[in-house]
Parts: structure tokens; sequence; C-alpha cells
């Protein structure tokens, strides 16, 4: 390098460092009342010193929940479509980077030639070709364009933000399958539950029949008792069919969650089980700072600040475009002797280009870059806003649900105690059949009602991490 190129190189490094667009400053403050409060209205009921759980599932105490859900996050195509859409944006991401570095290409190539014979042309020679001549090359090609304006680097910068909103995808995903298994497994242990409950009905009202059938036989009791005694054991037995399509469809709902056929989790999962117990506080430390990292609301930031890089890159086509570009190459009749420096060949030339006349294009593509940039501020508004409402509706179910549940268990205890008392009065006949068989229904309904309720709690604490969105490992 001379002396007089030092300038040159001096406000080429200047220039390069020149980044044109809107730098990003991070996202838009939304809704900072709840954010900065660090509690969401409906939290009262959350244990405020337990630290955040992103595993939830496993305060459930179910080992065959964890395993259903270890194999979904193992096994889901859903899963493997976001890890496969994050190598993709990896992949740009090194395009990109890749795009601003000089690029060299070799090149080598063998002639041979043999010159026309001339003599009967009239020629004064002595007649005949020349030749074979052999000829060797071999060179280098090499190219780079400055990044003079910063238009590169807002691409890498664009690149980066997809590749983490994409990696944020993976997360989501994550927490989305995790609650999905959750509720589905709650449904399948739910339905479980309330067939056992039927067959037991069943079983009873069965008996009922026998001894009301005894009584007609004996002349004590009437038919219009005996018809209302089968009716209701016939409507019982009728709920049997449902209950057990339904467990086939949960069953193969879990197989397709875990990424199995339909079918394969049948054995493992056919002998009946409790739900699961829910813990007696939920252990999120701060619900608003977790909702922060939410995976959806950091996709939509990340769309965000890529959406303003590229109005940065865009920009950078306003500006001239600075390349430079060298060639060396060798020449010779033997191969030998490519490499003496009388056989070289060398050239630089920098090149300077302007778009000065465009018609608009640039201004353009830089008015739809801003409108793109416009759509993603008002999608992460939706975003939080709307993550905010899930959350709170989620705090607020499950904290009703869990008054709920509370009250349906006083009510099945009341029940069972007076179904137990009617049947031991039937026996002593100082109750009716009727009498008996009404509070067995009683006691039916209001135990399916727990169980469905205990159930619904279960989906609820689910849907509460999900809101929250918790369950992603990364």
């Amino acid at each position: 390098m001379t002396l007089r190129s030092l300038p040159l190189f001096f406000t080429v490094g200047l220039l390069s460092a020149c980044t044109v667009g809107p730098d990003f400053h991070g996202a838009p403050d939304v809704a900072p009342k709840t954010l900065a409060a660090g509690q969401l209205p409906h939290a009262d009921h959350i244990a405020p010193s337990a630290p955040a759980v992103a595993q939830w599932w496993r305060t459930l105490g179910d080992t065959q929940l964890d395993a259903l859900i270890d194999q979904a996050l193992h096994n889901s195509p859903d899963i493997a479509t976001a890890q496969a859409r994050l190598k993709q944006s990896r992949a740009s991401l090194s395009g990109a980077r890749a795009d601003g570095m000089p690029k060299v290409t070799a090149d080598a190539a063998m002639l041979k030639l043999r010159s026309p014979d001339t003599s009967a042309l009239g020629g004064s020679g002595g007649g005949g070709g020349r030749g074979p001549l052999s000829l060797y090359l071999a060179g280098f090609d090499a190219s780079w364009e400055v990044d003079l304006f910063g238009g590169t680097r807002r691409a890498v910068e664009a690149a980066q933000a997809e590749a983490d909103a994409s990696q944020a995808q993976l997360a989501d995903a994550q927490v989305q399958l995790a609650a999905e298994v959750v509720q589905t497994y709650t449904d399948l242990r739910d339905q479980q539950a309330r067939l056992a409950l039927v067959e037991a009905s069943v079983d009873i009202e069965t008996q009922a029949l026998d001894l009301t059938q005894q009584r007609r036989n004996r002349g004590v009791a009437s038919q219009l008792q005996l018809e209302q005694v089968l009716t209701q054991a016939e409507n019982t037995q009728a709920q049997r069919l449902p209950l057990q399509a339904s467990i086939v469809e949960s069953l193969d709902q879990l197989g397709l969650l875990c990424g199995l056929e339909p079918g394969e989790l049948d054995n493992r999962l056919a002998t009946a089980k409790a739900l699961p117990a829910i813990p007696a506080s939920v252990p999120l430390a701060d619900p608003a700072a977790i909702l922060k990292a939410r995976p959806d609301i950091r996709i939509a930031e990340r769309k965000l600040a890529s959406s303003n890089a590229q109005i940065g890159e865009k920009t950078a086509d306003w500006f001239p475009k600075l390349s430079l570009m060298g060639d060396l190459s060798f020449s010779a009749s033997d191969p030998g002797h490519l490499a003496r420096k009388d056989n070289g060949t060398w050239l630089i030339m920098p090149r300077l280009t302007w778009n000065a006349l465009d018609f608009g294009r640039v201004a353009a593509s830089i008015k739809g870059a801003e409108a793109g940039h416009d759509e993603a501020l008002a999608q992460y508004k939706s975003t939080v806003l709307g993550a905010l409402r899930d959350a709170d509706v989620a705090l607020a179910r499950y904290g009703h649900q869990r008054q709920n549940v509370v009250l349906l268990r006083s009510v099945e205890s009341s029940a069972v105690r007076a179904a137990d008392l009617t049947r031991q009065r039937y026996r002593a006949g100082t109750a009716s059949t009727l009498d008996w068989l009404d509070a067995e229904r009683t006691r039916y309904q209001a135990q399916e009602s727990r169980i469905s309720g205990d159930a619904e709690l279960l989906k609820d604490f689910a849907s509460l991490h999900k809101a929250l969105g918790l369950g992603w490992v990364l």
C-alpha cells in the first residue's frame, strides 16, 4: 500500500461505519400501568415468593403425564416444523452475513491450438500448419461491495431479528403443546372417572330394579314404580357409549400430540387413574414480569425490530455503491512455468455506481418498508394487549373455579350422606323406591359435577400457564 492510497482507504473506512435508517431502541411501552405494577388484577391467589417453574406440569406429580409431555416435545410434528423453520432462519442469517464479505472465484483452463495450413493460398511460406500449441491459464477474481451506508448491516440486523423470532416461535409451539397435552390428558381421566361412576350407578340401579321386581311380584310395588326404576337404569346405561367414544377420541388425540399412530397409547393409558392433584398455590413469583417473556410477545418484538432494520436496508439504496474488484491471472505454455512472476497479470478496479434516476422505485420501497413497520408495531401492541387479556381471564377463571370446586365437594358430601340414609330407610321399609332412586340420582349428579369441576380446574391451571407463556425449553 502506498502513501497516496492511505486517504482513499481511510475515507472508505469512515464511510463504511455509516448506517442509514432508524436505529431500534426497543418496543414501545404497552399497558404501562399493568406491567409497571408487577401484578395483574386477578392475581391475588398467586404465591408471591415462589419462583417461576418452566416445566410447570411437573408440580402435578403425575409421572405418566410427565412422560407424555416429554414424548410430545420430542416427537410432535408441530415441534419438528418449528425446528425446521428455525434452521431456515439461521441459514438466512448466515447468508446475510456472508453477503458482506468479499467474493473470490478461482478458475483454471488448458487450451490446445493448431494454426491452419496456409500453403494452398499461395503464400511464400514453406506450407503446413503449426502446432499444436498448448496454453495453460490460472487465475483468481475477487470482488467486494463496500457497505458504505450500512445496507448490508441492516440486512444482517433484520435477519438476526427474524432468527430470534423463529426461536421464539419454537418456544411458543412448546408452550401450546404442553398445555394441550395436559388438557387432553385431563379430558381422558375425566371421561374414565365418569365412566366408572356410571358403572357404579348402573350396579346400584340394577339392584334397585331387582328389588322392585321382587316387590312387584309380591304385589307390594306397582307396575308404574317398576317402569320408573327401569327407565332410570336404562338412562344411566345409555351414558356409557358416548363416554367410551370420547375416551377413544382423547387417546387418539394424545397419540397425535405425541407423534404416535392411533391406538398406540390404548394399553398404556387404559387403566383409569385419578386426576393429578393441583398444588395449593400457583408457584409464580411475578406474573407481569413472566408475561413480558411470553413467546408470542417476543415474536412480535423481534418482528418489529426486523421491520425497523428493513427501512434502513431500503434507505441505503438511495446512495452510491462502491465495489472493489481485482483479478490475478497467470498464463504459460508449460504448466510448470505458471508461477513465474513474468507470466502473471493483475488488475485492481474500484467501481462507483449510483442509481441517480429510478423514477421513484427506491422511494416506493422505503414507503413499503415503513408501512411494514407500522403494521409490525400495531401487531406488537395487539399481541401485548391480547396477552394481558388472556392472562387476566385465565387468572380470574382459575380463582373462581377453585372456589367452585370447594362448593361442589361440599354438595357431593351432602348428597352421598343423603343417599346413604335414604338407602337405609328403604331397606327398613320407611322410604319408597322412588325416594331411594331420587337420592341416588342426586348423588350421581353431585359426584359427576365434582369430577367435571376438578377436571375443569386442572384445565384452567394449564390455561393459566399457557397464558403466561410458560412451558418452553430450548
